[in-house]
């Protein structure tokens, strides 16, 4: 299922970039808000300033989603790219292009299993990180790696030495305390976003995600995030299109589909 945003000072994106003939679908934000949008958000910033745009930019970073329409000027396209932005192209872009880049951004997308939800927690895999709502729990990569491995399989007995393999990389023990200062660290950093119960110690050895993390957590929150704080200031934030169907939000198209 094809989901892009779009994200403008007008609701509708104009005929030659509107993915929707191509048979994707529009989503509007959940709850008017981007922070828990999974696709490509395709902006139309032409009416911007350089430095609104470079703003615009490192306000969704790390989550590498924008598609920049109208940049005109090679070296910006070139500086935009290197914030973060998944694609930076010009006015006269076609809607054939915008599809076949996007198409590639949503492909890479779906390459690996990018989100997971962990009880209040969605961690991502490409910037190796867990967020609350719209704060970032800034984990070092090897307290991400346990919380990912973990996340394998929640209930499950993980030991010592498994996660030595599949995080440190290492087929020996070591004789130090590496991973019970990292679980320390990042039941402490969980711990901040009410989660302090997600990681168990078995007994005889190991750690596991707990079974019932669905049951005792809520799902993430949906708040507004920089981007979404970014677009109110501009006075874009989400509105209603007017296009065919009621625009639905980007869980809703998953769980409906086509």
């Amino acid at each position: 299922m094809a989901v892009f945003g779009w994200i403008a000072d007008t609701s509708e994106p104009p005929s030659q970039w509107d993915l929707r003939e191509a048979g994707w679908h529009l989503c509007q934000g959940e709850h008017e808000t981007r922070a828990d949008c999974r696709h490509v958000l395709i902006c139309d910033v032409r009416t911007l300033s350089v430095a609104q745009r470079i703003a615009m930019a490192e306000a969704d970073r790390p989550a590498w989603r924008l598609i920049l329409l109208g940049v005109e000027e090679p070296a910006e396209r070139a500086n935009l790219l290197s914030l973060g932005c998944a694609e930076v192209i010009t006015q006269d872009t076609s809607l054939r292009e915008l599809e076949a880049r996007a198409k590639r951004v949503d492909d890479m997308f779906g390459m690996l299993p990018r989100w997971r939800n962990v009880g209040p927690l969605t961690l991502d895999l490409f910037h190796r990180d867990a967020r609350h709502g719209s704060s970032w729990l800034n984990l070092h990569p090897r307290e991400f790696g346990v919380l990912w491995r973990l996340s394998d399989n929640p209930g499950a007995r993980v030991t010592r030495k498994q996660l030595l393999k599949d995080v440190w990389r290492l087929n020996h023990e070591p004789d130090t305390n590496s991973v019970e200062v990292h679980i320390s660290r990042l039941r402490s950093k969980i711990a901040l976003a009410g989660a302090d119960e997600i990681i168990r110690t078995v007994e005889g050895g190991g750690y596991q995600l707990a079974e019932d993390i669905a049951m005792r957590y809520s799902p993430p929150k949906n708040e507004a995030d920089a981007l979404d704080h970014f677009l109110a200031g501009l006075g874009w934030s989400s509105k209603q299109a007017e296009h065919g169907d009621q625009p639905m939000s980007c869980r809703k198209w998953l769980k409906t589909g086509p």
